[in-house]
């Protein structure tokens, strides 16, 4: 029984009053999922068009905000067909794939954030170092190990639950997340103490050394003038928003692992909707308000007859 279950159709069991509600939950769903890429793209070519901000930060952040668009394409399209199906399945083989996009991807953001805070202790500590260290090839060298390690990190525990024995075929979620462990008969001990092993590499280290760099940041700056104060100020505030954001987002993630057997299902719905909503919308929003120099494009773009 088990050996089949390996090769069978999981049934996607988080969704709530579907065959009630599967227009609305579409239609609302396909509207956000616009939204996600429009914003995000909009920014993104911004930064490809303008050579004024074809600099390492605007660089970052076009990576960054193309990742949410991956993030969220890896979630989104699959919901939709979900809504719109008399059932809300997927293979095993399908939802290991989903799981490794979302994770691996997901996990890039603390390793750009990473080469962000760098970037900035780089340019506001070591100005006149600036650009013989940030150079075109260090900020391609940084983007290529910000996708590479985790797509690396994230195959392995893909490998191992792909030959892993499974006793239910009913999960839990709307999408394939952590709680595709609970499948397992027995989780490996290895794929757990990977698990951990990833976690520190991708989230705590890369997090460790943001909080090392702005704080060398913010020593420097409160002893120097007012305008680089300022220049700090307007340049790491939304870096550090992002942060604090997506690590509030990623141990909810965690969380929701741990806890969603116990809560009700319409619950359980909001909370795994809020993962894959709130960070891919509040990444350009912050960017394009914070950002001063992309905000000034944006404006360009969308009131040309009131900029003079």
């Amino acid at each position: 029984m088990a050996d089949e279950l390996n090769g069978t159709i999981i049934t996607l069991a988080g969704y709530v009053e579907v065959n009630k509600y599967r227009y609305v939950y579409f239609f609302i769903i396909l509207k956000i999922y616009l939204l996600i890429l429009c914003c995000n793209l909009t920014i993104v070519y911004l930064i490809w068009k303008n050579k004024n901000l074809h600099e390492p930060m605007y660089i970052f952040i076009a990576a960054l905000l193309l990742n949410c668009v991956l993030y969220s394409t890896s979630v989104y399209p699959k919901l939709l067909i979900d809504f719109l199906s008399e059932k809300q399945v997927i293979s095993y083989s399908a939802c290991l794939f989903q799981f490794y996009i979302f994770y691996s991807v997901g996990s890039s953001e603390f390793l750009l954030l990473s080469a962000m805070a760098y970037d900035r202790y780089v340019s506001i500590c070591k100005p006149l170092q600036y650009p013989t260290i940030m150079t075109k090839t260090t900020v391609s060298i940084f983007l290529f190990f910000a996708w590479l390690l985790p797509a690396c990190h994230i195959a392995v525990p893909v490998i191992l639950s792909a030959k892993t024995k499974l006793c239910s075929s009913t999960l839990k979620a709307i999408f394939c997340n952590n709680a595709i462990y609970r499948l397992q008969c027995v989780t490996l001990k290895i794929i757990n103490i990977y698990g951990v092993v990833a976690l520190l590499d991708l989230a705590i280290l890369p997090m460790l050394f943001i909080i090392f760099t702005y704080t060398k940041i913010f020593i420097i700056t409160y002893r120097s003038c007012k305008e680089v104060r300022k220049k700090a100020a307007e340049t790491c505030l939304p870096h550090l928003m992002v942060l604090i954001s997506f690590s509030i987002l990623s141990a909810y993630d965690i969380g929701i692992a741990r806890v969603e057997s116990n809560l009700p299902k319409s619950v359980r719905l909001i909370m795994m909707l809020s993962i894959v909503l709130y960070h891919p919308l509040f990444n350009p929003l912050i960017y394009g308000l914070k950002m001063k120099e992309i905000s000034k494009h944006l404006k360009r773009l969308f009131l040309p007859a009131k900029i003079i």
